[in-house]
């Protein structure tokens, strides 16, 4: 399987995690000129959220948590802020997530992984 085709298999994998645990799902692959959003959902709670998933084969090279590093972060505090000027939410409750999947099929969800500061 080809990375892309792994890629939007673990994006629909975390999608289908995220609509059992409540949350619906907004937008997939959301593009602007500034990065790309994932998913963007709205949480049980009704927090918009813009989630992020990495996919790792192994931890041999780190856990897929820690590969949303400081410069993919800013990517999607820029991307999210234009999603929310876009869609009139500036003044919604907001938080990023990651959903990390791991080799074994395990997924990890990280609830308001990083903020403002990044």
């Amino acid at each position: 399987m080809n990375h892309r085709k792994t890629g939007s298999a673990k994006e629909e994998q975390a999608a289908r995690y995220l609509k059992q645990h409540g949350y619906q799902i907004l937008e997939r692959n959301y593009y602007t000129r500034a990065g790309e959003l994932d998913i963007v959902c709205r949480s049980p709670e009704g927090t918009l959220v813009a989630c992020e998933v990495k996919y790792r084969s192994s931890t041999a090279y780190g856990d897929p948590l820690e590969a949303v590093d400081w410069k993919k972060r800013q990517h999607m505090l820029r991307a999210f802020r234009l999603y929310l000027l876009q869609h009139g939410g500036l003044e919604q409750e907001a938080r990023f997530d990651v959903i990390a999947i791991y080799g074994d099929g395990h997924l990890q969800h990280l609830e308001n992984a990083f903020g403002e500061g990044g």
